[in-house]
């Protein structure tokens, strides 16, 4: 991540300050869940201004996530093959039991531990009857590449944290996740509450070019997130075409 970015002046830190507590509700509902908005949201309901404001940010991460692809093509080319694990799988039998983890590929390089986040992750999530709710493909059912890359430290539901236990890196497991380690009655996901789910996920080392493109994400998807807000985060921030100079410390 560029390290400009990280250099604010007091006056730009009480403004996020202010609006951290207004898009607290948001921002705690969208790091919960598994991944951040893939700027795919619909804009209907918003003015002329916002939806050009989320346009633009929406044109930025649809850039990175061209870099994503390039800086993993070897990695989707080993994953793609393994979409025809997606199955359907019993919903009553999955809920009934414990987090359940099966190695599709075994890895080489270090084992993750319960709750790791010094990893990035591909990865894809399908509910009891087969349908795809989330994944890094760029296309759920005809992918040709990834579009994005995980970062666990936004934060993971509490079945894949513990579910990557013992994992090595580099290699290619499936988790099935009971509704109580998943969403429960917190969130609706595949079409009601209480669901178990299932995950493919590969973890990969983060760093060099990929961790670079999922910095830029993961920045993205919170300019996204002000941007709904009608907040232009770049101009906000004295980051954008906009910027104007300030004070650094």
């Amino acid at each position: 991540m560029d390290q400009d970015l990280l250099k604010t002046s007091t006056k730009q830190r009480i403004i996020i300050g202010a609006i951290a507590i207004l898009m607290l509700g948001s921002m705690i509902a969208s790091y919960a869940a598994i991944v951040l908005s893939r700027g795919d949201s619909s804009t209907s309901d918003l003015d002329t201004e916002t939806q050009a404001l989320v346009a633009k940010y929406e044109d930025e991460y649809r850039a990175v996530s061209n870099a994503v692809a390039e800086a993993s093509s070897d990695y989707y080319n080993e994953f793609v093959g393994y979409r025809s694990e997606i199955t359907a799988f019993n919903e009553t039998a999955a809920n009934s039991g414990s987090i359940v983890s099966r190695d599709l590929k075994e890895g080489w390089g270090r084992e993750l531990v319960d709750g790791d986040t010094d990893y990035l992750a591909f990865y894809v999530g399908w509910c009891p009857d087969e349908s795809v709710f989330d994944s890094s493909f760029d296309n759920d059912s005809r992918p040709t590449k990834f579009s994005q890359v995980l970062d666990p430290a936004v934060g993971l539901i509490e079945g894949w944290n513990s579910g990557i236990a013992g994992m090595k890196m580099y290699g290619i497991r499936e988790i099935t996740i009971p509704s109580e380690w998943a969403y429960g009655e917190s969130q609706q996901i595949c079409g009601g509450y209480n669901k178990p789910l299932k995950f493919i996920i590969m973890a990969v080392e983060k760093s060099g070019a990929l961790k670079e493109a999922a910095d830029k994400l993961s920045l993205i998807q919170t300019k996204i997130q002000y941007a709904y807000y009608g907040l232009d985060y770049d101009e906000m921030m004295g980051t954008g075409d906009h910027a104007e100079g300030g004070e650094t410390e």
